[in-house]
């Protein structure tokens, strides 16, 4: 665990992630969100991909090589991330979210340090992220991380691939 003023960083690894008191209603809202700015008419959890499905309603299943990091702010969930486990030298970051009521409060940040502190641990000596060219503020965090924009490796229309050395 790591804290950042009122916000407490939680390393879930090891730990059971139920859809209950897991992340399940971050993730929920980050694939909505995502969703409906890629043009997508979803209204609820049952219209999404079932990658994603999978995902809020086993998290445990869903994570179970990863390592889900959730920040708290008092006991209400503010952000999560996910960092997966080192493959040939190299982690990836996923599912970056704060909840709206808590953004501007460097809580994406400390997940994100929290999430390279862990990866350099696990002996990646890469960690890479894709991001939705749209989210031109999480793309800048990326940068200020020393994230730089690299071969894709998701052929994803509007994906942007970016890594960065340990």
């Amino acid at each position: 665990m790591t804290g950042r003023g009122d916000v407490l960083i939680v390393h879930r690894s090891g730990r059971t992630l139920s859809a209950e008191d897991g992340p399940a209603a971050l993730l929920t809202a980050y694939h909505l969100r995502t969703e409906a700015e890629k043009g997508a008419a979803v209204t609820g959890v049952e219209g999404l991909p079932e990658r994603y499905r999978a995902e809020i309603s086993d998290p445990q299943r869903a994570f179970a090589d990863d390592v889900v990091l959730i920040a708290l702010s008092q006991s209400a969930m503010a952000g999560c991330l996910v960092v997966t486990a080192p493959d040939d030298g190299r982690s990836e970051i996923k599912r970056l979210w704060t909840a709206p009521e808590f953004r501007g409060r460097g809580i994406a940040s400390g997940l994100l340090g929290a999430a390279l502190a862990h990866a350099a641990e696990s002996g990646a000596h890469t960690v890479r992220l894709s991001v939705w060219k749209w989210r031109v503020g999480a793309i800048a965090l990326y940068e200020r991380f020393g994230f730089a924009p690299t071969e894709p490796w998701d052929d994803r229309d509007q994906l942007i691939c970016m890594e960065r050395a340990m």
